[in-house]
């Protein structure tokens, strides 16, 4: 029986009705939220295309359109996705797409939620960030805070609820019993995972080397924080993939690995395409934080990382799907 057909027998997990009454107001939750982002979005758009660019932006008005146009089409992806988990519709949706949207939004959102916790506390204990202040009115800035935290929130709700309900060989049983992919793949995927990770940590202890002298001035406590939590994410990508081979602790909860894998390795993926986006269009005048080539060996090492994780994640669940564990 092929993976498709398993998946479609097994499709409705049995799962409390208390989870998805949660999905279902998590995915509204998640759609009204970055429902408020789209529109900020929206209204900077139109006004550029007027001439109203901020300060800050006008030395590249059309890079400025450019970025918030794509940013338009992702928050409005992000709307339809958080309707898709609180709706019927969604179960009919087909599972690859379903899968590669909540995946990326998964890694972009959900993934900054201890980064913004910890934020928040350093702020609370008086500790100077030495991020650069905000461009744009409070009422605007509150409204995007609210979009992407609310939105992440949605999605570490219902994303898992969702993906359980839909396949839940995935998410039941127990790790271990056996191998899922060959020691030279487990190899490759923590080697490719260890190129970032290392840099990562190496510059949130206060390292500089590989950094842009020029830049030098921008890198604060915030930027060290924020690598710091990428760091930490791989490290968890990295761990999930061992706990699934069958090399690590066996017995562990399935779902413990196989979230924690989906979320790190769409971090890692949708971050770094992100950043080299900015790299590509340049909106502003601030010097890069990096050097060029550290630059491309820091993004390339780490999309190729969360690709390598996600399929080891898909290679796990075709493995129990077809009885092979």
């Amino acid at each position: 029986m092929s993976v498709k057909r398993q998946a479609s027998v097994v499709g409705d997990g049995a799962v409390s009705p208390i989870w998805v009454r949660a999905r279902r107001i998590a995915g509204f939750g998640a759609a009204g939220s970055m429902s408020l982002y789209l529109a900020v979005k929206v209204a900077w758009v139109v006004g550029a295309s007027l001439g109203a660019v901020p300060g800050e932006f006008d030395t590249n008005p059309r890079e400025w359109i450019a970025l918030n146009v794509i940013t338009v089409g992702m928050a409005a992806f992000g709307v339809a996705l958080g309707l898709a988990f609180a709706q019927p519709w969604g179960k009919r949706l087909p599972g690859p797409l379903v899968i590669g949207f909540s995946w990326v939004a998964s890694g972009f959102l959900v993934s900054l939620l201890p980064y913004s916790l910890l934020s928040a506390l350093l702020g609370a204990t008086g500790a100077e960030s030495g991020g650069e202040s905000d461009p744009f009115p409070r009422w605007e800035s509150a409204l995007i805070m609210i979009g992407f935290t609310g939105m992440a929130v949605g999605l570490l709700v219902a994303v898992p609820v969702y993906l359980r309900e839909r396949w839940p060989r995935a998410f039941t049983g127990r790790s271990g019993g056996g191998e899922v992919a060959s020691a030279r793949s487990l190899a490759f995927t923590v080697a490719a995972t260890a190129i970032p990770t290392s840099l990562w940590i190496y510059w949130a202890a206060g390292g500089t080397r590989g950094l842009n002298p020029d830049a030098l001035g921008l890198w604060n406590l915030d930027s060290r924080l924020l690598v710091g939590t990428s760091a930490a994410w791989a490290v968890v990508g990295a761990w999930s993939v061992w706990a699934l081979s069958g090399r690590g602790r066996a017995g562990l909860p399935m779902w413990l690995p196989m979230t924690a894998g989906f979320v790190a390795s769409g971090s890692l993926l949708a971050w770094n395409a992100w950043r080299v986006l900015w790299l590509l269009i340049p909106i502003t005048e601030v010097e890069p934080l990096k050097s060029p080539v550290v630059a491309a060996i820091e993004h390339s090492t780490a999309m190729v990382a969360g690709l390598a994780i996600m399929a080891y994640l898909l290679r796990a669940y075709r493995s129990r799907v077809l009885g092979r564990r």
